[in-house]
């Protein structure tokens, strides 16, 4: 078998039981996905996918980014260049060049994400190598040509609820009003991503605080106005189903400026000529500024703080942004989220979700602020860390602080369709392997463990989007 049926279950016969039941009470259960970063075109269109190469290889960086710290440049690996400059277009040679360097893969959880997308959605009993490359093309590229494999008919195969992509404000939001004018019915809501026009250090953030304004009808390069816009591109986007907010920013800082330094500090970003402290302090103003919104709105809240993003430079000058360089770095929490705390963390209409790339912090911040705020929950999964043992280290460094209540179930952040399925699917089996332990352990009855289960598959995350 590609994949075992008992895999990532405790290894003693009586734990591996409790485990057992509880995840086939589980495991087809419909998906919530409220953090994902597919395409909504795929969605809009429901074409083809083009070939196994296109669909697996090229967009995702969990798989190039491994193979390029072993050598192999991205360009060999077909992924498209800034200036339009020469890749390699040849579907199965970069197939080729993936399957003889899978060995790679070896104890990731990408290697587990694969395997259970090749054996469930193709029928593989044989790992991929470069003996098997050639089958799997095939095999693969002829599936992806017929009616069952389109977008739409793999969303209702993998049984998504609703999925939420992931736009900037400057997003017209085309394809999703072509999903709306379509008359398909599966829900595929949007998601506000502001980083554009609130991080001063974003490519371009000058000219797009202009595009906002055009977009908006809003004087931009004002504060009241800039803040205007804000508030009429989270409306719009409610029209097509957002329920929430993202925020990826370097760290967790927060700040609660008096009106006239806020504004004053706006002139200085909108000028262009701002220092990295000015910079980080207005990002961590806009914080504050969106978690008044979301208190007004309703919108749910997520921050992702902590990465270095496109910390390769070569890399970045030539491919551009999301090219598997954002590394974690250590994060504060308690001190950098106080202000925003202050005058929203009592706040029951409102909730911020906070993802971390710092493991070292959930035991020691994170589950002791969610633990007492009412407006603060924890993403349990993001990046490095949706992996079986990063999971299961969540579990056990934050729930003796903030329970599985003050949690938000799983989120799966992918721009791979296909490895949904098999990302949800590992982390239900790593939560009824936590709650097996606590079952024989006697530190929890088993009936109360498939409620945990079911909660942590599906409820908590449906509850805390508003979905």
């Amino acid at each position: 078998m590609l994949i075992h049926p008992d895999r990532l279950f405790p290894v003693e016969p009586t734990v591996r039981a409790v485990a057992q039941r509880l995840y086939r009470a589980v495991q087809d259960l419909p998906i919530v996905s409220p953090h994902g970063h597919t395409d909504p075109r795929w969605y809009a269109q429901n074409e083809p996918f083009p070939d196994p190469a296109t669909l697996f290889v090229i967009p995702d960086h969990y798989i190039f980014r491994m193979l390029y710290s072993q050598g192999v440049s991205l360009e060999d690996l077909g992924v498209p260049t800034r200036d339009g400059s020469p890749v390699e277009r040849d579907a199965r040679k970069i197939w080729r060049r993936f399957a003889f360097h899978y060995h790679l893969f070896r104890g990731t959880p990408t290697r587990a994400w694969l395997d259970h997308t090749f054996a469930t959605l193709f029928g593989f009993t044989e790992r991929l190598s470069p003996k098997t490359a050639d089958d799997y093309f095939d095999r693969i590229d002829a599936a992806l040509r017929t009616p069952e494999f389109r977008p739409r008919a793999l969303f209702e195969r993998f049984r998504i609820e609703v999925i939420a992509t992931t736009e900037s404000p400057l997003d017209p939001l085309k394809s999703h009003e072509m999903i709306r004018q379509s008359g398909w019915k599966g829900r595929v809501i949007t998601a506000y991503r502001p980083d554009p026009v609130i991080d001063p250090d974003f490519e371009g953030f000058r000219d797009n605080l202009v595009s906002f304004g055009e977009i908006t009808g809003c004087d931009t390069l004002s504060w009241d106005g800039y803040l205007e816009a804000h508030r009429k591109r989270r409306a719009f986007f409610r029209g097509y189903g957002a329920t929430s907010t993202d925020h990826g920013h370097p760290t967790a800082r927060t700040a609660d400026l008096p009106r006239a330094e806020a504004e004053a500090l706006f002139r200085k970003v909108s000028t262009g000529a701002v220092s990295v402290d000015e910079a980080e302090l207005f990002r961590a103003q806009m914080l504050t500024e969106m978690a008044a919104m979301s208190v007004e709105d309703g919108m749910v809240m997520q921050v992702h703080p902590g990465s270095f993003r496109n910390h390769n430079n070569t890399v970045f000058s030539r491919f551009g942004r999301d090219m598997g360089a954002d590394i974690p770095s250590q994060t504060d929490y308690v001190r950098a989220l106080k202000p925003l705390l202050d005058r929203f963390g009592n706040e029951r209409n409102f909730t911020l979700i906070v993802f971390t790339l710092d493991e070292t912090s959930y035991s020691r911040e994170l589950a002791p602020l969610a633990g007492h705020y009412p407006a603060l929950k924890l993403g349990p999964a993001w990046w490095f860390f949706d992996a079986p043992e990063g999971m299961r280290r969540f579990r056990e460094l934050t729930t003796e602080t903030a329970g599985f209540y003050n949690t938000v179930g799983f989120n799966d952040d992918t721009r791979a369709y296909l490895s949904i399925p098999a990302r949800h699917d590992v982390a239900r089996r790593v939560d009824c392997a936590f709650l097996a332990n606590l079952v024989t352990g006697h530190r929890l009855d088993e009936d109360e463990a498939h409620e945990v289960a079911h909660d942590l598959a599906y409820r908590l995350a449906k509850e805390a989007y508003k979905l």
